[in-house]
């Protein structure tokens, strides 16, 4: 279950990207269409979670590495990586409003940060459904922040919050049907 909890925070901030940014330049039937389909995504997500607690009655699985093995999920490794992606988010945003950048250099730094946040937990965790979305979110994070000094700066909100929150999204989706299938196997 504790893999199942990862998979539904990203999904969760998966959805907050999209609904947060899915705004002009987008066409508001865009933003709408997209908002929907972010809803429906976390939507199957939390179903699949509730029917993973009711089969293993809120027990832990041992799927596909998360921590479990080793002493669980959210372990001392984990607490640091996440106490220094805090410090770097928040302070990284300051650094840039003090700089002078474009208000939507926020987004960008954040889609990278919680990108290299991913990156730097596939060593503890060794788990790919970690690092794909890490790599995805770390480049669209970069993409905005080269994005933010050019004529594009108004995209920075799609390209670094509507496309970083789609690919927690769908590999949320993807990791969740596969510990899914695998209770049902069981």
């Amino acid at each position: 279950m504790q893999r199942l909890n990862g998979v539904l925070i990203g999904a969760v901030f998966g959805m907050v990207f999209v609904a947060v940014n899915a705004n002009a330049p987008l066409a508001p039937v865009a933003g709408t269409v997209l908002r929907w389909l972010a809803g429906l995504g976390l939507a199957g997500v939390i179903v699949m979670w509730f029917i993973a607690m009711r089969r293993t009655k809120g027990g832990t699985d041992t799927g596909e590495a998360g921590g479990e093995a080793r002493g669980g999920m959210f372990s001392r490794k984990y607490m640091v990586i996440v106490a220094l992606e805090a410090v770097a988010l928040f302070g990284g945003i300051q650094v840039l409003r003090l700089l002078g950048w474009a208000a939507q250099a926020g987004v960008a730094w954040t889609a990278f940060i919680v990108g290299v946040h991913f990156v730097a937990l596939w060593p503890v965790w060794r788990a790919v459904s970690i690092l794909i979305p890490g790599i995805g979110l770390t480049v669209l994070g970069l993409a905005g922040l080269v994005m933010v000094w050019t004529r594009a700066v108004e995209w920075v909100p799609f390209v670094s919050g509507v496309l970083s929150g789609m690919v927690l999204l769908t590999g949320s989706v993807f990791y969740a049907q596969k510990q899914f299938r695998a209770l049902a196997a069981r």
